[in-house]
């Protein structure tokens, strides 16, 4: 008996350490989907190139022993467009899809895979949202399928407006963002926040610009130059943000501190220059000069394309997927995504999590300031001499926001 049962056992040990690595080998086709062409094309180029970059990186070396290659595919940032690709994507085989520009294009993501996956068992497709950051999302629009690596707008304004409580000098705001999606709960969250931790400040604007279609911002500067604020927020990015600064500088709006979401984005660090130095802050969960095995992979990055690795993101995205598949002994994505939900893991930010309740994963929050580059902080952001310095960080349970997600798993 004493021999069966240790034969019995050693089968077992086999039998899972052979299901661990059953995918040893497997090439997972991962499909990009955002803007590779219009006014925030810059942005998207330098995502996919991220998306590359790390794919290669991870196939050298990872617990799973698959390898990773990237589809990418240009949504001209229209959720039509999005859907068609999708379309493609799945035709070239890709069952695992990423995309982070945009909450429209974000959506018809979802909407599609909730009708595909339920219509096609075995043949599930997940989202991997890098970068899509619309409460939303992962609030009444939930979905199984759906899993954000970024923190969410309502997430962001929490470590902002916490930071401004001790800041006694921010006494006009003045609001400017997208008009869209994001761009309006950037608006609304921040006007509720500000009402609850700082009674006193006055919002002295509320604007709103279309997405990427302004070339000229100086009319909106002038609004803000006559409104008297003090401090301008804005969740507004790529062109959006970097015309922003460029006018506000053209301006002399030198009085004038910006807290933004996207600081770091392509085209707006070359935008602040000198003239930002100390004036510009940013919400983020990573900086330029993050510790440990991304600082490496962001110099390589540099030195590859002489342009900087700003959505970290994209390493969280590797590092659970790899983790999952592990765990899952597949890449199956029906057996990944259940395996993902409720996951806690180790990425370049320390230990995360992926809420169960709706897939939004919880981390820490970085407030950073443009300074001149140099000490702690070597790397430089678009060859400038100036990075985003952090001046203060919230452990995840500071930001993390309630989610009203009633979660409809598939059966």
């Amino acid at each position: 008996m004493n021999f069966t049962m240790k034969m019995v056992a050693a089968g077992t040990l086999l039998a899972c350490a052979g299901g661990a690595f059953a995918q040893k080998g497997e090439t997972v086709k991962i499909a990009w989907l955002d803007p590779l062409s219009g006014l925030m094309a810059a942005v998207g180029t330098n995502q996919l190139k991220t998306w590359q970059f790390l794919a290669e990186e991870f196939s050298k070396k990872n617990t799973s022993g698959v390898k990773f290659e990237i589809i990418g595919i240009d949504n001209k940032l229209s959720p039509q467009e999005t859907t068609s690709a999708l379309r493609s994507a799945m035709d070239q085989g890709a069952r695992y899809v990423v995309q982070g520009n945009g909450s429209g294009p974000a959506l018809a993501i979802m909407d599609a895979l909730e009708k595909h996956n339920s219509r096609n068992p075995g043949k599930e497709v997940v989202y991997l949202n890098y970068a899509a950051v619309d409460p939303d999302l992962t609030n009444s629009k939930c979905s199984y399928w759906h899993f954000r690596l970024d923190a969410d707008t309502s997430m962001k304004m929490e470590a902002i407006t916490t930071f401004m409580k001790d800041h006694p000098e921010v006494k006009k705001v003045y609001l400017i963002n997208q008009n869209y999606s994001h761009g309006q709960q950037v608006s609304k969250y921040a006007k509720e926040m500000l009402k609850q931790k700082r009674p006193d400040v006055e919002i002295v604007g509320d604007d709103f610009a279309p997405l990427a279609q302004v070339r000229d911002f100086a009319p909106y500067i002038a609004k803000i130059k006559q409104s008297g604020a003090d401090t301008v927020i804005t969740g507004n990015w790529g062109s959006d943000l970097a015309l922003l600064i460029k006018a506000a500088n053209d301006a002399g709006l030198n009085n004038v501190n910006f807290y933004t979401y996207y600081g770091g984005v392509t085209g707006s660090p070359t935008a602040m220059g000198a003239a930002a130095d100390k004036r510009v802050y940013m919400v983020s969960y990573s900086h330029l000069n993050m510790p440990g095995r991304i600082q490496q992979l962001v110099a390589d990055y540099k030195k590859k394309f002489n342009d900087d690795m700003y959505t970290a993101a994209v390493y969280h995205g590797f590092t659970m997927l790899d983790a999952a598949f592990t765990k899952a002994g597949s890449t199956d994505p029906a057996k990944v995504a259940k395996v993902m939900e409720g996951m806690k893991f180790n990425s370049f930010n320390g230990e995360v999590e992926m809420r169960k309740s709706d897939h939004q994963l919880q981390q820490g929050l970085f407030i950073t300031r443009w300074e001149k580059a140099g000490g702690k902080y070597p790397y430089d952001a678009e060859n400038t001499g100036y990075t985003f310095v952090p001046v203060k960080y919230y452990e995840p349970y500071v930001s993390s926001t309630p989610t009203s997600c009633q979660m409809k798993r598939p059966s």
